[in-house]
C-alpha cells in the first residue's frame, strides 16, 4: 500500500490550485463591461437605488477588499449571494448541479462504450475495412464543433423523426435517460474519437509485444490473450488521456446544456456571465475546478491500480 501514499496529501496540493482559479476567475469576471446592478435593476433606475444596492452587495469597497470578503466567505462554506437570484450561491448550485451530474456521467458512459468498441474493432481488423471505418468516423468527429452536432442532432432525431424531446431535463431517471440521451450522445460523438485513436494504436502495439508472440506459441487463443493481457496493458495510457479530457467534457456541457435547453451548471454558467452576477459566476467556476482536480485525482488512484510500477 506504499504507492497509495500520495493520497493523503494530494488533497493538500489543490488548495493552492483553487486560489490561483479563484484569483483569476475574481479578477477576470470583474473585466467584463457591464454593471450587475443596472443589469438587475434596469436603465431607468435612480442613481440612488443603485448605489444602495451596490452598497448591500459590497460592490461599492475596493477590489482587494472584496476578494478578502469572498475567501473570508468560502473558508466559512459560504460563496456570497447571487446579485440576480438574490439567494445563497450555494442554493443555486445545488439546484442546478443534478443535470449536470447525470448528463456528465451519461455522456461518460457512453463515451467508454464506443470508444472501446470501436477501438477493440479498428485493432482487431487492422488495414481491413473496420479499421478504415473507424479512422474515418475518428477524423469526421474530431473536426464537428459540438454545438453544431447538437443542432444536427435536434433537427433530425428531435423535429424530424420526434424521437427525443428538443429541450428540458424530464422527471424520473427513465425520462432523464430520454432527454439527456441527445445532448450525452452529442459529448460522447465530440470526445470518442480522440479516445479510440489512442487506445487503438495502443492495442496494435501491445498486440505486437513479444509477451504476445510468446503466450501464443504456449497455445492460449488470440480471444483470451486479446482480453485477459492486451486489452487490460493498454488501459492505461487511455485512463490518462481521459482524465485530460474530462476538463474538455465540462466545458463542453457549457456549450451542450445551452443548445438543448439543459437547466444544469453549464447554462447557469452562460446566463450569470451575461448578467454579470459575479458571485454566481465565481461559485460555479469553483465547482468546475473541484470537479476536475477530483477526476485527475480519481484517475491517478486508477492508474496506480492498474499498474504498480506508476508512482504519481
Amino acid at each position: 500500500m506504499e504507492r497509495f501514499k500520495f493520497v493523503l496529501f494530494r488533497p493538500i496540493q489543490t488548495i493552492p490550485v483553487l486560489f490561483g482559479v479563484s484569483l483569476i476567475t475574481f479578477v477576470l469576471v470583474r473585466s467584463i463591461p457591464g454593471d450587475p446592478v443596472r443589469v438587475l435593476l434596469g436603465p431607468r433606475a435612480k442613481a440612488s437605488i443603485i448605489a444602495s444596492v451596490r452598497e448591500q452587495y459590497g460592490l461599492d469597497e475596493p477590489l482587494a477588499l472584496q476578494y478578502f470578503y469572498f475567501l473570508y466567505n468560502l473558508l466559512q462554506g459560504e460563496m456570497g449571494t447571487s446579485i440576480i437570484y438574490r439567494i445563497p450561491v450555494i442554493e443555486v448550485i445545488l439546484e442546478r448541479l443534478a443535470p449536470t451530474v447525470f448528463l456528465l456521467g451519461y455522456a461518460l458512459v457512453l463515451t467508454v462504450v464506443l470508444a472501446m468498441t470501436l477501438a477493440i474493432t479498428a485493432a482487431r481488423n487492422e488495414r481491413r475495412l473496420p479499421d478504415h471505418l473507424v479512422r474515418m468516423f475518428c477524423t469526421a468527429g474530431i473536426g464537428l464543433p459540438a454545438f453544431w452536432l447538437g443542432i444536427i442532432l435536434i433537427m433530425v432525431f428531435s423535429v424530424g423523426l420526434g424521437w427525443f424531446p428538443v429541450s428540458g431535463y424530464g422527471d424520473g431517471f427513465l425520462q432523464h435517460l430520454h432527454h439527456l440521451f441527445l445532448p450525452a450522445l452529442t459529448i460522447a460523438i465530440a470526445l470518442a474519437p480522440v479516445l479510440t485513436r489512442n487506445l487503438r494504436a495502443t492495442l496494435i502495439d501491445q498486440m505486437q509485444a513479444d509477451y504476445v508472440q510468446t503466450a501464443r506459441s504456449k497455445g492460449m487463443s488470440d480471444r483470451a490473450l486479446f482480453f485477459r493481457h492486451v486489452l487490460p496493458n493498454s488501459l492505461v495510457p487511455t485512463v490518462n488521456l481521459m482524465g485530460i479530457a474530462f476538463s474538455w467534457l465540462i466545458g463542453g456541457t457549457v456549450v451542450v446544456e445551452t443548445v438543448f435547453s439543459i437547466p444544469g451548471m453549464g447554462q447557469l454558467m452562460v446566463t450569470s456571465i451575461f448578467t454579470r452576477d459575479y458571485m454566481l459566476v465565481q461559485g460555479v467556476t469553483l465547482f468546475f475546478a473541484i470537479g476536475i482536480i477530483g477526476t485527475n485525482f480519481l484517475v491517478d488512484i486508477i492508474n496506480v491500480a492498474l499498474d504498480p510500477r506508476i508512482n504519481p
